[in-house]
């Protein structure tokens, strides 16, 4: 985190860590421990989210950083309301369905970069300055200076809360991932470790 940044937004904080897997398909196991997640998403249950600490504390954030949560709703809303309409947590892949256990179980959004494009060590979240290009290519789109940005020192691979550019995510080659989650205050440090766990578990056994 840049001082500045940290200043401005104390408890704002990005954790990763990386591990050795490649996309593939879900397990049955996996597909199972979703179906039964969505057995516990019930309407009342999501309307409820809202209250609870976790959610509260981003809903609070997206406020503070000029975001209608309404409107641009939080991953693990956005997550509940998809179940209601499809009628369960769709499974589509062992990357996709570990980055969302993660998040339904802690309530942490985590994301996902293919190692070859990332820089772990320098990893961390900035305010995009003029020139700054979704994954950084020359072709890649153009950042409004002053966003919320994750980015290392080479390059910027999502918008803060946004999907990572279309070239850095893990692909068909990917043999080693960066998992990313970040945090906001009010967000516990054991909740935010456990979203990484829950992910790499999931990516390690499946």
């Amino acid at each position: 985190m840049e001082p500045e940044l940290a200043e401005e937004f104390p408890g704002l904080r990005l954790r990763w860590t990386a591990v050795e897997a490649r996309k593939r398909a879900s397990p049955p196991a996996v597909k199972r421990r979703l179906r039964e997640l969505s057995d516990r998403y019930r309407g009342a249950g999501v309307v409820a989210m809202r209250t609870q600490p976790i959610p509260h504390a981003y809903r609070a954030f997206y406020r503070q950083v000029g975001v209608d949560p309404d409107a641009a709703r939080i991953p693990s809303e956005e997550a509940a309301v998809r179940r209601l309409l499809h009628g369960g947590f769709r499974s589509r892949d062992a990357l996709a369905d570990a980055l969302l256990l993660a998040l339904v179980e802690t309530g942490v959004p985590v994301w996902a970069l293919d190692a070859g494009a990332a820089d772990a060590d320098s990893l961390g979240i900035r305010v995009a300055v003029p020139g700054d290009r979704l994954g950084g290519a020359a072709d890649g789109i153009p950042l409004v200076a002053g966003q919320l940005v994750v980015a290392d020192s080479a390059s910027v691979h999502a918008t803060l809360f946004g999907e990572p550019a279309p070239d850095h995510v893990p692909g068909p080659r990917t043999e080693r991932i960066v998992l990313f989650a970040v945090a906001v205050d009010g967000v516990p440090a054991i909740h935010v470790e456990e979203a990484l766990w829950v992910a790499t578990d999931v990516l390690k056994t499946s």
